[in-house]
């Protein structure tokens, strides 16, 4: 089940929000009642493998339990490499077993026998979270829970399948003592309005363009030649789907957990207006970089060490495995390196510090980022070098379309929203109406507002019961 969808918007939420407020002579059964329902979210779509993540909260919850009991050092150390070992290879079974299956028979022809492996929703999202909560109970920064709360934490609907990545210690409090209040409510809903919006007029309407340019680039330039500025159109379209695809989610799943009491950090800040590769990972899945940062680059030693070599590994094992985490697939492991590539550019040229032209920064970072994700959305690295060529008329594909203009004439206020929307103008124009308070623009805009939100959520509907496209990019990870 997808937040964007008639299921969850008609039915499921609604259900769940009355029974919540029902119940809200008790904390403990309003948990209860987000812990049952959260397990039939994720049962709508994984039936089965609902098992699974039952399995890697009980494992997890069991293991920090004993490692805060136990006194020795090394026992306590071993406990928590048993839980790495085996949040890993669960990881590794179902999302990159058949990939180095793949490998191996390329490498020795058919070696080893091939099975279709069904990737359950959201695997990396609850694993990581599951083992954070691990590792911060062996640090100290966290104590060991119940499985109860433990599952509400791995398993809470808002965030389950496709983040932000919560790290225990940031809600732990909210489970038990959480505030409800009407404030919270009505800017839950309004963000979550925002963010259904985002997705299904924004991101699925672009996603018609940049799945058509790139299904074409698959057929080969003897057959169908993409033209460069079909090419580019369908990369921008792409960069700009990607982000509101995600953002909208996060969007969401914030404005979930402030119905619920809850409130989670945010995973995006306007990403496409960095200055720079290390900016713009600032700012774009901000969840996933603290993650590596604190469970991965930090422990490896960060930037303090005495050797730079060690640095630059640190940084390269942290890119190679954000690759990796987004899927099995050699354009993802590419994609990540190329990222580490442009981080220590930057970084040995200090470029922040010996590159001032605001301009020429923001336009290499968008350069390097639209590349980038065309490696991102690419089935496999000859496509995306096919790509790339067609993007530079390289590819006897020559250069203006016709196919391109049409697309511009069809969805052109869709890419402008999108290119508008990508920058801070919504929290500016907040700002400035806020500080206008008492006076009649105020007064308008308050009224509006809950007004155009409204509407926005009908339109989105009325494109949801027609039928309209709504794919989800990130439920692959």
């Amino acid at each position: 089940m997808i937040f964007s969808s008639i299921p969850f918007l008609v039915y499921f939420f609604p259900i769940v929000f009355l029974g919540y407020y029902i119940l809200s002579f008790s904390r403990m059964a309003q948990n209860i009642w987000l812990l049952i329902a959260s397990l039939l979210f994720y049962a709508w779509g994984e039936p089965i493998y609902v098992f699974l993540m039952i399995g890697s909260i009980l494992f997890n919850s069991i293991i920090a339990i004993i490692i805060e009991k136990v006194k020795g050092q090394k026992l306590k150390k071993g406990l928590l490499v048993f839980s790495i070992v085996g949040n890993i290879s669960v990881l590794f079974v179902f999302k990159y077993l058949m990939f180095v299956v793949g490998i191996v028979n390329s490498a020795f022809a058919g070696l080893l026998p091939e099975y279709k492996i069904t990737l359950p929703i959201g695997i990396s999202f609850f694993t990581f979270q599951a083992l954070s909560y691990v590792v911060d109970v062996y640090r100290g920064t966290t104590k060991a829970e119940n499985p109860f709360y433990v599952g509400l934490y791995v398993a809470f609907f808002p965030q389950l399948i496709a983040g932000p990545i919560v790290q225990y210690n940031s809600i732990a409090e909210q489970i038990r003592s959480r505030k409800s209040s009407i404030d919270k409510v009505a800017l839950g809903l309004s963000r979550f309005a925002v963010g259904v919006g985002k997705k299904i007029l924004i991101a699925n309407n672009l996603a018609i363009i940049a799945n058509e340019v790139f299904n074409w680039s698959l057929i080969g330039s003897d057959k169908l030649a993409v033209p460069a500025t079909l090419a580019w159109l369908g990369s921008i379209a792409y960069s700009l789907q990607l982000y509101f695809d995600f953002s909208a989610y996060s969007d969401m799943a914030i404005g979930l957990g402030l119905c619920f009491g809850f409130k989670f950090k945010e995973n995006f800040n306007y990403p496409y207006v960095a200055g720079s590769i290390s900016e713009f990972w600032k700012r774009w899945h901000i969840s996933l970089t603290d993650w590596f940062r604190d469970y991965v680059y930090i422990p490896l030693g960060g930037n303090r060490v005495a050797n730079k070599d060690t640095m630059v590994r640190n940084l390269a094992i942290v890119w190679l495995l954000t690759g990796i985490w987004h899927g099995a697939n050699w354009t993802f492991i590419v994609w990540g390196m190329f990222f580490f590539a442009f981080q220590l550019f930057e970084r040995i040229l200090d470029f922040d510090n010996h590159v001032h032209n605001e301009f020429f920064k923001h336009v290499y970072t968008l350069l390097i980022v639209n590349f980038q994700w065309v490696l991102f959305r690419a089935d496999d690295i000859y496509q995306a070098g096919r790509f790339y060529l067609n993007m530079f008329g390289l590819n006897n594909n020559g250069i203006l379309s016709q196919t391109a203009l049409m697309f511009v004439r069809e969805y052109w206020m869709f890419l402008l929203a999108g290119i508008i929307f990508s920058t801070p103008i919504i929290p500016m124009l907040n700002k400035w109406f806020h500080s206008h308070e008492k006076t009649p623009i105020h007064v308008a805009y308050s009224i509006a507002y809950p007004v155009l939100m409204s509407v926005m959520v009908i339109v989105c509907i009325s494109y949801l019961v027609i039928g309209s496209y709504n794919p989800f990019i990130y439920f692959n990870f």
